[in-house]
């Protein structure tokens, strides 16, 4: 039962806990900016790039992290992220 919540963390080079911790990271950051894009939405002098800025924000934070763990040799050996056990 463990590796239902290991396995995927497993293959972006996290721990359950550092998953956890970034998930709920964007997932709150995402709240933030929806609300913003709904705000805008009746109101458009509000929020004017607070919804595509952090998209953005969130994107080259996905990739950055991504892109470091990929070079990682491990990595470029098996072509897949995994978290050091």
């Amino acid at each position: 039962m463990r590796h239902l919540f290991t396995e995927h963390p497993a293959t972006v080079g996290e721990t359950y806990g550092e998953h956890m911790g970034n998930a709920l990271s964007f997932g709150i950051e995402l709240i933030l900016a929806g609300f913003a894009c709904l705000l805008h939405g009746a109101f458009p002098f509000l929020f004017e790039k607070t919804g595509s800025n952090a998209v953005r924000r969130l994107y080259k934070r996905m990739v950055t992290h991504r892109d470091k763990r990929m070079s990682s040799p491990h990595a470029m050996a098996t072509g897949r992220i995994e978290a050091a056990e």
